[in-house]
């Protein structure tokens, strides 16, 4: 495994706010597909989801906090939300942005430590412990093994 470059405290809190803003993205997603949901089947899982909405909430309040100790100002605006009638690609949508945002935070922890913010890695580990749960609730959901999570 390579080195990973020292970043600035202003590119940190750039990164933040892309995390920031998929963390918005995964409340709106959570919030309007555990009640959206339709069919019998899905009742159980929307009912995660409704929970997953609230856990993301704490990480994005987490995330601002973290942005703010940099001296950042934390985002307003969410990632896009994609939209479907059907479930099952809800829960797609859903396990993709939960792969995307444990990629990005590996990443993260490795720069918050390149930095020597030990501190704000401890917050990113956290965090991803509950995003890898979210991501196997959603694997489960659809059936399917947890995807493999490139570097």
């Amino acid at each position: 495994m390579k080195k990973t470059q020292k970043i600035s405290r202003k590119d940190m809190v750039k990164l933040l706010n892309e995390d920031l803003a998929r963390e918005f993205q995964a409340i709106i997603a959570y919030t309007v597909y555990s009640q959206t949901m339709k069919g019998a089947k899905y009742q159980a899982i929307a009912g995660e989801l409704k929970k997953h909405a609230g856990e993301e909430l704490s990480h994005a309040l987490l995330i601002a906090k973290q942005i703010d100790y940099f001296n950042g100002t934390p985002v307003t605006v969410p990632r896009p939300v994609k939209m479907s009638s059907k479930a099952e690609d809800m829960l797609r949508y859903d396990l993709q942005n939960e792969a995307d945002t444990i990629k990005a935070y590996r990443t993260r922890i490795r720069q918050a430590d390149a930095m020597g913010e030990f501190a704000l890695s401890e917050v990113l580990r956290q965090i991803i412990a509950q995003e890898q749960e979210h991501l196997t609730d959603l694997a489960d959901a659809l059936g399917i093994d947890n995807p493999k999570i490139g570097e």
